[in-house]
């Protein structure tokens, strides 16, 4: 299509040449308008120097065609025509015109196209009678049409890309969240075996080492993601999101055992009917309910002994249960509390899933939180 649209502006442009010789003009004033547009429409994007701006591209064809005219017009002659090459190429310029130069440039460029095209009637007539008129009617639509197709893709441009850089920003949103949820998770479980490791190292200094090893553990896990999500935030190309850090139900096992400490238990109950093949949205929102649940005991429940994750499958949901049974005591800073937003946005993921989300007080003792997701299947 695109070799079929240059060997017809090329043959227009020929043409041209022959209207000129065909009255008896010097065929190298009309050549010199045409190579200039024709340099101007058909020069290779890739190849094209950087001084080439589109303002330049546009403003210097019309320039020549408008100095042409006036040439004509003072010089006397009569019956100078111009033929579809020039009139095809010009409107092509006020097209790049309107959708590609920058503001200002873009009207100025396009007003200084139309007038070129609408002066051309002038230099076989020489005088605003009819047929110029009816000429510059035509020309004036022609104008209107390019003029408006070009605005029209120029809005379709503008409108695409801030929507790509509204997707830009709230995926750059979610990963820094993503960051809080993971750092949050780890930086907690340091800061209580940290005092764990100062009560031990009184009472039973032989036990230290599993201790130290967790807060080892754990503070290179952090500093993983960490690093794992700046490196996604500096990326901007379209597969950063493919590589955030999100988990998924095999994560979750890794969850419950780096979980575990000396003083708690954590157990995993996986229900045989729950399958690896889940949509990746649903389990990476599984994922986050089992962390923000396990990081809330750490908070606000170092007590518990014994903590447990359930993942169900009844009909076609799926269910994560995350239960303790601790009675709320805690000896962790007040600035590691945290704000309870953790729950605020678990429960956005979540319903934004099509699911719910229940946390609440056991009977007796401890605290559970449930969560459902629809699976699609029946």
């Amino acid at each position: 299509m695109r070799g079929f649209g240059v060997g017809f502006l090329v043959a227009a442009s020929a043409y041209d040449l022959l209207i000129a010789g065909g009255f008896g003009h010097a065929p190298w004033p009309p050549a010199a308008v045409l190579l200039a547009g024709l340099a101007a429409v058909l020069w290779p994007a890739g190849r094209r120097p950087r001084w080439l701006t589109p303002q330049l591209r546009t403003a210097v064809p019309a320039a020549v065609s408008v100095l042409f005219t006036t040439g004509v017009l003072l010089a006397g002659y009569t019956k100078v025509p111009s033929g579809p090459g020039e009139v095809l190429i010009l409107l092509s310029l006020l097209f790049v015109a309107v959708r590609h130069c920058p503001w200002p440039w873009a009207l100025l460029c396009g007003v200084l196209d139309a007038v070129a095209l609408l002066l051309l009637p002038v230099r076989y007539f020489r005088s605003l009678d009819e047929e110029v008129l009816a000429f510059s009617v035509v020309g004036l639509v022609l104008v209107g049409i390019t003029a408006g197709l070009a605005g029209y893709l120029r809005s379709l441009d503008y409108r695409r890309t801030v929507a790509v850089g509204e997707t830009r920003r709230a995926e750059r949103v979610a990963i820094a969240a993503d960051l809080h949820d993971f750092v949050a998770h780890h930086v907690t479980g340091i800061l209580v075996q940290t005092q764990m490791a100062r009560m031990m190292a009184a009472r039973q200094p032989q036990d230290l080492d599993p201790v130290l090893a967790g807060i080892e553990r754990a503070a290179t896990e952090a500093l993983a993601s960490m690093r794992r999500t700046v490196g996604v935030l500096r990326d901007t190309g379209p597969e950063a999101a493919d590589r955030r850090p999100v988990g998924d139900l095999a994560g979750i096992t890794d969850l419950v055992e780096g979980f575990a400490s000396p003083g708690q238990k954590a157990v995993l109950h996986r229900d045989p009917a729950v399958c690896d093949d889940l949509p990746h949205e649903v389990q990476a929102a599984a994922f986050r309910v089992v962390q923000e649940a396990l990081t809330n005991v750490r908070r606000h429940a170092a007590d518990a002994t014994e903590v447990t994750v359930r993942l169900a499958c009844p009909g076609d949901r799926l269910e994560v249960t995350v239960a303790d049974d601790g009675r709320g005591g805690t000896q962790l800073p007040e600035a590691a509390h945290g704000g309870g937003f953790g729950l605020v946005g678990l429960r956005e993921r979540v319903t934004a899933l099509g699911g719910t989300l229940h946390a609440g007080p056991r009977a007796g003792a401890g605290w559970q939180v449930t969560a459902t997701f629809p699976v699609g299947r029946a």
